[in-house]
């Protein structure tokens, strides 16, 4: 099954959920009332909003982390973009007969960086370019410190923090793809909100059902953790990082062939 319908699975099963949860409130609370009469409803309202509030803080709390963590790798994209870039330029301080083969081993680079993340969700595949990219940083690095041999400094002091940068920004984006908030936090949300529909539901056996206000409610809910999954897995979701990652292909385009 691909990852991209898991988020979705999640907010279904969760949809599931919270109508069964209302459910199961509403009748509790009939066979209350037959017991003790509606007055018994009453005076719970301090649980229920106790309730009401943790649910609050943790969709507010996985939401903006996961959209914080989405403008972060956001920014990611363009500083490898921008690392590449000027590693690209200062290849110009070496001598011309290295800067050929150079060139040729970003191109192929690139190249590499950019089909990774166009794999994903295929981890396999998405791996597979990644050492491949990572072979080529090594080659790169020797093939650098050899075309340096006998040159200026100068050459050394400009170039060689820009290859670093250029390699380093790669671990980093590594390790941004896999933080994530523990699973717990999610089941706890899940937990909380069944909760929270069994308490509504309880709440509102007074008045009868409403499966406006049913169905809105688990919905709305659902949607929400819908989207804070695909905001916290942008590469296997609905929601992608394609535009940023135009940004690589533009510095390839930017290299020739």
């Amino acid at each position: 099954m691909s990852f991209n319908f898991v988020p979705f699975l999640t907010a279904v099963g969760l949809f599931v959920g919270m109508l069964l949860g209302m459910e199961a409130g509403r009748r509790l609370a009939s066979r209350r009332v037959e017991r003790l009469g509606p007055a018994s409803l009453s005076g719970f309202g301090a649980v229920e909003g106790g309730i009401f509030a943790l649910m609050g803080l943790l969709v507010a709390f996985t939401f903006s982390g996961a959209a914080a963590r989405l403008d972060t790798r956001r920014t990611q994209i363009v500083d490898e973009s921008n690392a590449i870039g000027t590693a690209w330029l200062r290849l110009d301080l070496l001598p011309l007969e290295a800067q050929p083969h150079l060139r040729d081993l970003f191109r192929r680079y690139v190249d590499a960086r950019v089909e990774a993340y166009r794999r994903m969700p295929d981890m396999d595949a998405a791996n597979a370019e990644m050492k491949k990219a990572q072979d080529l940083q090594k080659t790169i690095w020797a093939a650098a410190v050899e075309g340096s041999r006998g040159e200026p400094t100068s050459t050394a002091i400009l170039l060689f923090p820009a290859l670093n940068e250029m390699i380093d920004i790669t671990t980093t984006r590594s390790m941004a793809m896999q933080m994530h908030p523990p699973a717990v936090i999610y089941v706890m949300l899940a937990a909380v909100a069944v909760a929270g529909a069994l308490l509504a539901g309880y709440a509102m056996a007074a008045a009868g059902r409403s499966w406006l206000h049913t169905v809105s409610f688990v919905a709305v809910m659902a949607l929400t953790v819908w989207v804070i999954l695909d905001l916290e897995f942008p590469r296997a979701g609905f929601i992608r990082l394609d535009s940023f990652d135009q940004a690589m292909v533009d510095v390839r385009q930017s290299m020739g062939n």
